[in-house]
């Protein structure tokens, strides 16, 4: 199955941080923030959109925008375009 994103939106996959650790103490996977660093899985089909975000692209994301979906095992976020900040180059 596969997911194209409509309009100004985009799919991506949230890029996991390492595990965080302070001195010998782990933080438990509840207490971690979500990841808001994400890889550009599909691109919707706005033209303008298409002009600035492409697939492979690394981009920062609103911490509370999108919509989270699980995909074949993988989890994947739909963000619109307002909910994307930056691209890292």
């Amino acid at each position: 199955m596969k997911i194209r994103p409509i309009d100004d939106r985009v799919l991506l996959q949230p890029m996991e941080d390492e595990e965080k650790k302070i001195g010998n103490i782990i933080i438990p996977d509840t207490a971690k923030e979500k990841p808001q660093i994400g890889k550009v899985i599909e691109v919707g089909n706005d033209e303008d959109l298409k002009k600035t975000i492409k697939k492979g692209n690394k981009v920062v994301y609103a911490k509370y925008g999108g919509t989270e979906i699980e995909l074949e095992g993988k989890k994947y976020l739909i963000v619109q375009r307002s909910d994307l900040l930056g691209i890292i180059e």
